[in-house]
C-alpha cells in the first residue's frame, strides 16, 4: 500500500538555522520520535532504527537511509529510507524536504515536505486513510521537535553550513537532541487508528 503526503509547516525560525539542522542527517533523525542513526556506512548512507512502544511491549524497525541529493543553494534534501521488523512487515519512504525563507519575515521560514510511503505486512491492513492520519500525527511531533532544535542553535550556526555540508554531522545541531522523545508512543498511534476507524464506519453509514 502506498501513501503520498504533501505538507507545509511554517516555522518561527530563520531559514539559515533550519537548513543547518536539516542538512545534518543525524541531528534531523534525532527530531523524529523513536528514530536514531546507529551507523554511518558512507558519506551519504546510514543505518538506523525506529522504536515503537505500545504499553510494556516495544517493537524495533531496522533499516537504511540514503541521501540521494543535498543542495545547499536550494536548501533541499532528498532521502530514501527502507526498513523492516522481525515479523516481516516492511516500509520504505522517498522524502523531499525544502526550507524556504518567508519573504514577509526573515526570522521565519517554511519547511516543505513531499513523501511517498509504501508499507507491507500488518501495517498495510489499516488502509490508506488511517495511515495518512498516523503519518500526519508523527510528522507533527517531528516538526515541533525540529522547530525547538533549530531555535536552540546559535543565530550564526547556519552560516558555515554550506561550506561544510559534506561533513557527516555538525556538533551544534546534535546538541539539541535531548529534547526529543526516545520512542514513538504506540498508544497514541493506536488511538488515532481507532478514531479513524469509527470515522470511516459512521461516515459510510451516513
Amino acid at each position: 500500500m502506498e501513501v503520498k503526503l504533501e505538507k507545509q509547516y511554517p516555522l518561527d525560525v530563520d531559514a539559515t538555522r533550519a537548513w543547518a539542522l536539516l542538512a545534518d542527517l543525524k541531528a534531523t533523525a534525532a527530531c523524529m520520535p523513536g528514530a536514531e542513526i546507529t551507523e554511518q556506512l558512507s558519506e551519504t548512507s546510514y543505518k538506523g532504527a525506529v522504536k515503537v512502544k505500545v504499553g510494556p511491549a516495544t517493537a524495533q524497525f531496522g533499516g537504511t537511509v540514503d541521501v540521494l541529493e543535498k543542495n545547499d543553494g536550494e536548501r533541499k534534501v532528498i532521502m530514501r529510507g527502507k526498513g523492516a521488523d522481525k515479523s516481516g512487515s516492511s516500509a520504505s519512504m522517498d522524502l523531499t524536504a525544502i526550507v524556504a525563507p518567508d519573504p514577509a519575515n526573515p526570522a521565519h521560514c517554511v519547511l516543505n515536505g513531499s513523501a511517498a510511503v509504501i508499507v507491507n505486512g500488518k501495517f498495510a491492513q489499516f488502509g490508506g486513510r488511517m495511515m495518512v492520519q498516523v503519518s500526519e500525527m508523527i510528522l507533527g511531533q517531528f516538526v515541533e521537535n525540529f522547530r525547538q532544535a533549530a531555535l536552540a542553535l546559535p543565530a550564526s550556526a547556519g552560516a558555515a553550513t554550506p561550506a561544510s555540508a559534506a561533513e557527516p554531522a555538525s556538533a551544534a545541531p546534535a546538541a539539541a537532541a535531548p529534547a526529543v522523545a526516545g520512542e514513538i508512543n504506540g498508544l497514541a498511534i493506536a488511538w488515532a487508528l481507532i478514531k479513524g476507524w469509527f470515522v470511516n464506519l459512521f461516515g459510510k453509514r451516513a
